[in-house]
């Protein structure tokens, strides 16, 4: 094990101490090494910016929005997949294109289909006498955009996983329930849901850490606009550090979200672990 702790320490300590050192520090932009000890003014100054606060509210609005939709239709389209039908396996194979596809190609391409001069979807919702639509150019619509970009390109992870989770479940419940007269519906809340409850708190941990670290699709999709409406935290970080320069503050922003992100996954761990030994 010891080659492999060598190299997550290298990988992993040694960049997040790095980051904590800058936050507690002035940066010098010509060395790019720390130039003096500031203590917590840099937090302090974070914690009285505005933006930083609105960028935790939009990022909270896009995880509130954007989770429960994933994991709901991830493991609705598995559990209709899994049912025996001539083309499944094709119709598998075609949910995971999303997956594989970069996640900056996908925020440009959809950023086109969505364009209200020229896009597809605009042009589409003028055959039936709809629209324009400014996708992302509307607050509103432009946090509904990010949600559906996102959706669109991780519900095949959840479809993914659940489908695993369903191929293992143990089929003599089901066809017991179905000699009692079970319909569909009656199997899928009844035994489907409670036997896969373990494995959709675990999904849904480790959705919740990828979507945490929302940063391309938002870029590439709206650029934290239309103002500030779709400006995630890590987007809004990336502004402070790369664009205005300011890297102190930006590593004492990360730090806190760092926490704050430790802090949420460990009483989602914990809630995991309650419905594990419930179910």
């Amino acid at each position: 094990m010891t080659p492999a702790a060598l190299l997550l320490l290298a990988t992993l300590a040694y960049p997040i101490l790095y980051t904590i050192q800058i936050s507690f520090s002035e940066l010098d932009l010509g060395s790019f090494t720390p130039s003096g000890f500031v203590g917590w003014d840099n937090y302090l100054t974070v914690l009285e910016d505005d933006r930083f606060w609105n960028a935790l509210r939009v990022t909270g609005i896009y995880l509130v929005l954007a989770l429960p939709l994933q994991m709901a239709l991830g493991f609705g389209i598995a559990y209709l997949i899994n049912a025996e039908w001539r083309w499944r396996g094709v119709v598998r194979a075609l949910f995971i294109i999303p997956m594989v596809v970069a996640p900056v190609v996908a925020g440009g391409v959809w950023r086109m289909l969505l364009d209200p001069l020229w896009g597809v979807v605009n042009y589409l919702l003028g055959l039936i006498g709809a629209g324009p639509v400014d996708w992302l150019g509307d607050p509103v619509l432009a946090m509904v955009t990010l949600v559906l970009v996102d959706t669109w390109r991780w519900t095949p992870f959840v479809t993914l996983i659940a489908t695993a989770a369903l191929l293992a479940l143990p089929q003599d419940v089901f066809e017991a329930a179905e000699i009692d007269g079970a319909n569909w519906w009656i199997k899928f809340k009844s035994i489907a849901i409670p036997l896969l409850m373990p494995v959709i708190a675990a999904t849904f941990i480790v959705r919740w850490l990828g979507a945490v670290k929302m940063f391309d699709i938002a870029l590439a999709t709206t650029n934290g606009g239309p103002g500030h409406a779709t400006s995630v935290i890590n987007l809004f970080i990336y502004e402070e550090a790369f664009r205005s320069l300011k890297f102190a503050e930006s590593s004492a922003m990360a730090v806190i979200v760092l926490i704050l992100t430790m802090a949420l996954t460990a009483i989602f761990l914990r809630g995991a672990k309650k419905l594990e030994d419930m179910y």
